[in-house]
Parts: structure tokens; sequence; C-alpha cells
């Protein structure tokens, strides 16, 4: 049976967001409450092949070892499904009706959407999987292949996941605290990890000296930073300098 080649670009997207391409479909900011739930979420693989054969002894072999499967025949049923809440893996294959997988992988990219990919294919060839780790990916993997070199990478990809996801957690509430200084604090906070002076940041911003001990204080307590050295790398999480913010 002929295979019908679908449309790339879909009017729905997820979460009713409306847009051209995978970049517009998928660029959604995650909430603090959902990147937590996200770390306690049942880790998920999904496969994407528009092989049915393939997709069903993929997702048989998965379950048979216990982890959740979404099989998908397309790149626009994983957007319109969107990314897991929880740890996710993608076993892609490279050829795929409208948009390869290659290029799939390089929207994601694009559009800032992390999940490690593992590149199935009957007919790679050595540019391809170059291409495709430069890329990110975790593996490349041309059929037949073993079923434990697949499990061996999709695990590697869940770990990296989950250390993401992690990392991810930490900033959202790094960020939330931030949310809460004031405009004047995020100044003097901006020129304190800079390794300035009291007296120095005093004069510089027109304030008496008194007034940015307070100030740092308060930066000091709602950041719940430790020491100086603990509020720079805060700073430096925050992609946070005195050019950035909004008083200076």
């Amino acid at each position: 049976m002929a295979k019908v080649k679908k449309p790339f670009s879909y009017d729905r997207t997820i979460l009713g967001y409306s847009g051209s391409g995978i970049a517009a479909a998928l660029r959604v900011a995650v909430p603090l409450l959902q990147r937590t739930r996200a770390m306690t979420a049942q880790p998920t693989i999904i496969i994407v092949d528009d092989d049915p054969g393939i997709r069903e002894s993929l997702e048989s072999l998965m379950r048979s070892v216990g982890l959740q499967v979404k099989a998908l025949a397309s790149v626009p049923e994983f957007v319109i499904e969107g990314r897991p809440e929880g740890p996710a893996c993608l076993v892609l294959d490279v050829r795929l009706p409208g948009r390869s997988g290659l290029d799939f992988q390089r929207e994601l990219s694009v559009a800032n959407i992390h999940v490690p990919i593992i590149f199935i294919t009957g007919h790679g060839d050595i540019p391809m999987s170059v291409q495709a780790i430069k890329g990110g990916a975790i593996e490349f993997l041309t059929k037949p292949f073993r079923d434990q070199d697949l499990l061996d990478a999709i695990q590697l990809g869940l770990a990296r996941d989950r250390m993401w996801l992690e990392n991810e957690k930490a900033i959202a509430a790094l960020r939330a605290r931030f949310e809460t200084l004031t405009p004047r604090e995020r100044e003097v906070m901006a020129l304190v990890v800079t390794g300035r002076l009291n007296k120095r940041i005093a004069y510089d911003i027109g304030i008496s000296e008194i007034t940015v001990k307070v100030h740092r204080g308060q930066v000091m307590r709602k950041m719940q930073a430790a020491s100086l050295p603990d509020l720079a790398r805060m700073a430096d999480k925050l992609n946070f300098t005195a050019e950035k913010s909004p008083s200076c």
C-alpha cells in the first residue's frame, strides 16, 4: 500500500497554541508545579516510526521490561501529543513521511525543546549518523539491531533526561525567588555579585550605604543565599548581570 504523505504544519497544536511549524507548536513554558510533577512521573518512551510492524515490535519490547510507551506513526502526531511531563526518550525513525527524523531533531533544537533522541533506520550511512550524533542524539542504530543495544541507549537517555528535569526544576525555583525581589533589590544584587563594596554601590546608584546594607540583606534572605559566592552562582545561573538589571 502506498504511503500517504501528510503535511507537516498543523493549525492545531499542543495546548491549543496556534502557529506555524514545530518550533511554534512546541514552545510552551512549563510552570514550576508542572516541573515538580515531572520529577515523579513515570518515564515514557515515545516511538515514532511509520512502519506498523516496527512500532508493534518495539512497543512489545518496551512493555516487556516495564517501560511506559507511546507508539506514533509520524512527527505531527508527536507535535499534537506533546512532550510527556516526566522523564522521556524518543525512539525516532530517520525516514518518515513529510519531515525526516533529522529535520525534526533540528526543529526541536531551534524550539529549545529537550528530549533525548535515539535514531533507528534501515538505510543509514556514516554522514547521516555523524549529523545525528552532532545534533545531540544518544545513539544511531541501524536495523536490524540488538534489543539490548536499544534498551541500553534508552536507559542512558532517561538518565540524562532526569538530570535535565532536575536542573530545570532548580532553575525554576531560583527564578521564582528572584521574582520576589524589588527593582532596587535587583539593582543592588547585580552590583553586589560583581564584588563591589557597599560604599561604592551607594555612590554608584545614589543612595546611602545603610540603605545598601538593608537591600543587600533582603536580597540574601529572599534568594536564600548562604554567602556572596552562593549569590554569585545564582546570578550566573539566571544569566543576570548589572547590564540586565532594569534599574541600571
